[in-house]
């Protein structure tokens, strides 16, 4: 809502031109964090952990595509597999006809007894039939380095941020990538989808994407703190609230040209034509950018605005704005736009209020010559 009570119009979000008070009602994101987090811990206990794929456990993978007109059934492999006593077999169906099968590793006459059947039962060459193994040494080295790499990055990036802005900021970015991570591993928790190595490189990528919106938002508020000493009564929540405005199109931009290939990759790749293999991956891409999208918005910055108002310096303004707003007294400054795009006509908002006021401005009455 505009201060005068209108709403803002898609011209207003295009021209960045709003005054969304995303600040002074922390307690909402905090409330849909909250509540995401809390079900992505419920579905990671009540699931037991991640459905770990063979890369990760370790055991024998049998793949094949069956001849054409023959149909495919996870109940009939299943019950194939339980007379060449197989156990506890993950079944996927990779659509067109394909068939993956995982167990542990069986002794070499079992695992080719099992071969034999898949391929009488998809009418094909035993010869046809994929079949190769992995043992759990390698998978815990590829979550090992994954882990270490992760550590790295984390240290990197609080080491980057410290220098290009300052430690608050960094401590905040990391929060919001950590918050991304949860949610999205969450998800993965819940849905019970298998986890790959390449679900572990859409992660790590969904790291570069979700810190990038949020230096973004943070380059904002750093031009933006000069104002702080220009205008009177400008708290620093008001003014990170007026920076996220600015940059509210252009982060909305950012995630939906972003979403456009992961969207496609899902629904041609995996819809259409059955390729359950990009799902892994491309799922843990789509959520985390929609993640990334919002918690640079409403994860990293309001917490880097609450702990910013605590310097001694930011809650004295603060105290000082809210006697100024009880007293009626409107601040004149900078408006939602972007500062320095044009004339000093604005004022940001009081404490609590929901944007931008316009400062009326007083008229030259021409002074009359008798005659």
């Amino acid at each position: 809502m505009r201060p005068d009570g209108t709403r803002h119009t898609l011209k207003d979000l295009y021209h960045e031109n709003t005054a969304f008070d995303f600040l002074h009602r922390r307690w909402r994101w905090v409330l849909i964090s909250g509540a995401l987090l809390l079900i992505s811990v419920a579905g990671f206990v009540i699931r037991d952990g991640l459905n770990l794929g063979l890369d990760f456990t370790g055991g024998t993978s049998w793949q094949l595509t069956v001849a054409k007109g023959q149909s495919t059934s996870t109940a009939d492999i299943r019950a194939l597999l339980e007379q060449e006593k197989v156990s506890d077999p993950k079944i996927v169906l990779l659509g067109a006809g394909g068939i993956r099968v995982e167990t542990v590793t069986p002794t070499p006459d079992r695992e080719q007894a099992v071969t034999d059947a898949l391929a009488k039962y998809g009418r094909i060459q035993s010869a046809s039939v994929s079949v190769s193994e992995v043992g759990p040494s390698w998978g815990e080295k590829v979550s090992r380095e994954a882990l270490i790499a992760l550590m790295m990055f984390f240290v990197a990036i609080a080491f980057y941020l410290s220098l290009r802005f300052e430690f608050k900021m960094a401590v905040a970015a990391i929060v919001a990538v950590v918050h991304d991570i949860a949610i999205t591993v969450g998800v993965y928790a819940v849905t019970g989808i298998e986890v790959t190595p390449a679900t572990v490189i859409a992660f790590l990528t969904i790291l570069g994407f979700s810190l990038y919106d949020t230096v973004v938002v943070f380059d904002k508020i750093r031009e933006n703190e000069p104002q702080l000493n220009t205008v009177k009564g400008l708290t620093y929540t008001e003014m990170a609230n007026q920076s996220l405005n600015q940059v509210l199109m252009r982060s909305l931009n950012t995630t939906f040209v972003a979403l456009l290939p992961v969207t496609s990759l899902l629904v041609v790749g995996v819809g259409l034509e059955g390729a359950l293999v990009l799902r892994e991956f491309g799922l843990a891409l789509f959520i985390g950018l929609i993640i990334g999208g919002y918690s640079s918005l409403f994860v990293a910055t309001p917490i880097l605005a609450a702990w910013k108002e605590r310097e001694p310096r930011y809650r004295a303004l603060a105290e000082r704005s809210a006697q100024r707003s009880k007293r009626g007294e409107v601040p004149v400054g900078v408006g939602a736009g972007d500062a320095g795009s044009g004339p000093v006509a604005a004022s940001v908002p009081t404490v609590g209020g929901p944007g931008p006021v316009i400062a009326p401005r007083p008229r030259q009455q021409k002074s009359k010559k008798k005659k």
